[in-house]
């Protein structure tokens, strides 16, 4: 078979609510969260080879190329599908890394959800999705054809949304990241210290292994006001507790034109949804070159063969 080249943009995600909930046995903690993807995208080409297999990327520094996941991706799809034999990926970055977007994740799902598309013989969705599921907690979010969902468990349960009334959107990336490892090694062991004290003010539902599921009525995920009145991230104490500017970061972008306000992922993006065009007088002015205005998305972008 002759070479085939499929474009697709990797859009990223937010998490409107995010909460962590116990380990289990197999180390992880299971999630409670609400996902919904942003017009912000990384840009990936695909050509297909009959073996060499590579990854040249721009925008951003990402590590060594065996450990990208969306070289990943592409691996683990030829490893399932028995195609392609090779591939070479031209990532352009425009998602900040290390920023609870979602950026490595999206570039995953956009790389299995294109080589589905121009596949001889296509993964049927449940298969696709457990391949998603095995690279990553978001992966599955960002391979489906949702734009807003509900998942549980390590991000491979979920239920599918409408996604909610198109916003322009504020993106604050601090100067500093925050790894997911740590993110996790903080927020245990600040639950353990507040459980151990028996006071539980940061924490007000957890208890040593972290706190139940919580029971989201569906008619509370239809619009952004109702979802504000339960969501939160118990990501953000951890990690204002070690970066403290994040307690006014996030006050400021609350304070201005907000309609919702949180950061994402484990960090250290936040975010602000507005009902109005961006006011940069809110943004401290050593920290414009570090925002980033967008809008909510509506859409999943689907992939482009072009060869």
């Amino acid at each position: 078979m002759s070479a085939i080249v499929v474009r697709v943009a990797a859009q990223a995600k937010l998490n409107l609510h995010l909460r962590v909930l116990a380990r289990e046995a197999s180390g992880f903690h299971s999630l409670e969260t609400i996902f919904h993807r942003i017009d912000l995208a990384d840009d990936i080409t695909i050509e297909t080879t009959s073996e060499s297999r590579s990854i040249v990327v721009e925008g951003a520094e990402t590590g060594r190329p065996e450990l990208n996941l969306a070289f990943r991706a592409a691996e683990a799809f030829s490893r399932h599908a028995g195609w392609p034999g090779g591939f070479r990926i031209e990532l352009s970055k425009r998602i900040p890394v290390g920023a609870g977007l979602g950026g490595g994740s999206a570039d995953a799902g956009a790389v299995l959800r294109a080589l589905n598309a121009v596949a001889p013989r296509r993964i049927g969705a449940p298969g696709l999705l457990s391949l998603a599921a095995s690279l990553g907690s978001d992966v599955p979010f960002l391979t489906s054809e949702s734009v807003m969902a509900l998942a549980w468990g390590r991000g491979e349960r979920m239920l599918s949304l409408p996604a909610l009334a198109r916003h322009d959107l504020l993106l604050m990336t601090p100067a500093f990241s925050v790894s997911t490892a740590d993110a996790y090694r903080w927020l245990d062991e600040d639950r353990a210290r507040q459980h151990a004290s028996n006071s539980m003010m940061d924490y007000p539902d957890s208890g040593p292994g972290g706190p139940e599921p919580s029971l989201i009525d569906a008619g509370s995920l239809s619009n952004w006001s109702s979802i504000l009145r339960f969501a939160r991230n118990d990501f953000e104490a951890p990690v204002a507790a070690r970066h403290p500017e994040m307690v006014d970061y996030l006050a400021r972008l609350r304070g201005s034109r907000s309609i919702f306000a949180h950061m994402t992922g484990s960090g250290s993006t936040i975010f602000g949804v507005l009902d109005s065009p961006p006011d940069y007088a809110k943004v401290p002015e050593e920290h414009r070159q570090n925002v980033t205005t967008t809008k909510t998305s509506i859409d999943v972008l689907q992939p482009v063969r072009v060869a």
